[in-house]
């Protein structure tokens, strides 16, 4: 990356890469915030909660000039390709450059939001910009709750103006996004002991799918880890009497799934046919997502005959579950063309210890239909006698305010410097602008950043050339503002 432009941005992301930072364990990243913000002789400050405010007086003359926020969550999305070994709580993220492109080996590469951290600390750098007060507002646990942002308190930064340097499209100027909340279903194990004699144990495998955010990619038609490895099984239990062992697909509730295996077990005189439709199924998989997920494949091998099996009356409504729980788009706005309003991610299913756990998110932009999403899903779970069926706080979406100031001044920058005029949008991910505007009303807020593609997966990666692009649009954002 050292020879990389702007230089002190990816000096700065390459220092970043270095810290671990997976979601609710920020704590090196916290301490690193505020080292960088003691060398740079600034102010800086951490909540209770481990948010870290680094503030940056005016230039001489320029004091009266309205202050600014630059905004970035320091966690990252931990996903790692199954054969890559790494431990991303001790180890550094290995990126490097591949054409136009920044990318990671094995791994997420955390420019989500790691290059909004960067070009926020790149401006603090710089002696040489006139502003007037900045604050860089840091917060923890932006991916699995937007937990910092829910305990940020009115009156820990003063700035009336943030810039929210967490999209992932340049070129797009975001000024509102959907809610979410979570849908997580519990089932109490039953096993059986004792397995039928002449049975053969199989491990069936599905992957190669691209995954990716649940909420700007969901529209994107990509399959599902967790949807194909259950249609398998679904089918393979009606044909070939196939018992469930242990299950794992998805990861993540804010990530699309790639990955999953099942075991089984079935009777020694159904393997052939068995095999043999596994074969059948890999080859409709591709056939089915031939655009969307190339690299989709379905497979299975023998393995080592488990311990025991599901009882068989759980097994079915695990099944039934994954089967009716819906994933995808459920409604598109009605208001905006194209732009999804409603949808749902089937992001994992786990036996952990003795209990299934099934993960969901819903998101949607408007606050009745996200909770009736819920609702929706929760009742394929209440149908198949689920333990338990819970539904998190969630968060709200961030109604947009077409006549922002600071959308304005960023509009005008844009044609400035590019000479064409920015994309004004809502988005279907999660910002937590939502959660400011509640903290602090009169906060005029505007999301924007440099292109990310596959984020929330292994591949995740940063077009280089846009990181400049913000940067310049920064530059002339400050030299208009008054």
């Amino acid at each position: 990356m050292s020879n990389l432009e702007p230089k002190a941005i990816f000096d700065y992301f390459n220092e970043i890469c270095k810290v671990p930072r997976p979601s609710k364990k920020e704590a090196r990243m916290t301490e690193w915030l505020l080292n960088e913000g003691k060398k740079l002789g600034l102010e800086s400050k951490r909540d209770e909660i481990g948010n870290v405010l680094i503030s940056k007086p005016a230039t001489p003359g320029k004091e009266n000039v309205t202050p600014v926020i630059f905004q970035a969550h320091m966690d990252m999305v931990c996903e790692k390709n199954n054969d890559t070994v790494f431990d991303f709580e001790k180890d550094a993220i290995q990126s490097y450059v591949d054409g136009e492109w920044l990318k990671a080996k094995g791994t997420t590469l955390g420019a989500d939001d790691g290059i909004g951290i960067a070009i926020a600390l790149a401006f603090l750098a710089d002696n040489t910009i006139e502003h007037g007060p900045i604050e860089c507002l840091f917060t923890v646990d932006e991916e699995t709750g937007l937990t910092g942002a829910f305990a940020l308190q009115a009156g820990f930064m003063k700035g009336k103006m943030l810039l929210n340097l967490d999209s992932e499209d340049w070129g797009e100027l975001f000024i509102g996004c959907a809610g979410g909340k979570d849908t997580v279903a519990t089932y109490e194990c039953d096993f059986e002991n004792e397995i039928p004699s002449k049975s053969v144990a199989y491990k069936i495998m599905v992957g190669g799918l691209q995954g990716g955010h649940s909420g700007d990619d969901i529209n994107k038609n990509r399959g599902n880890a967790v949807k194909l490895l259950n249609r398998i099984l679904w089918n393979a239990y009606q044909e070939y009497d196939a018992r469930l062992a242990d299950i794992q697909a998805g990861n993540l509730r804010n990530a699309i799934a790639r990955e999953g295996w099942a075991v089984i077990t079935l009777p020694k005189e159904n393997a052939p046919a068995f095999e043999k439709y596994v074969s059948t199924m890999d080859a409709a998989f591709k056939n089915e997502f031939h655009t969307s997920d190339a690299g989709v494949y379905a497979k299975c091998e023998k393995t080592d005959m488990p311990k025991r099996i599901l009882n068989e009356m759980l097994q079915i409504d695990i099944m039934n579950a994954l089967y009716a729980c819906p994933h995808g788009v459920l409604a598109m706005s009605q208001d905006i063309p194209g732009f999804v309003e409603t949808s749902t991610n089937l992001a994992s299913v786990k036996m952990i210890n003795e209990q299934i756990v099934i993960t969901t998110s819903q998101r949607s932009s408007v606050e009745t239909r996200k909770q009736d999403a819920c609702d929706h899903v929760a009742c394929a779970f209440y149908a198949t006698a689920a333990d338990e069926v819970t539904q998190g706080d969630g968060y709200p979406g961030w109604n947009p305010n077409p006549n922002s100031q600071v959308l304005k001044l960023l509009v005008e920058a844009y044609h400035n410097v590019f000479h064409e005029e920015p994309a004004v949008k809502a988005i279907h991910a999660g910002l937590e602008c939502g959660l400011f505007s509640e903290k602090y009303p009169d906060l005029d807020m505007v999301s924007f950043g440099p292109t990310l593609r596959g984020v929330h997966s292994p591949d995740e990666k940063l077009e280089i050339a846009t990181v400049k692009k913000c940067w310049d649009l920064i530059l002339e954002f400050f030299r208009i503002l008054k």
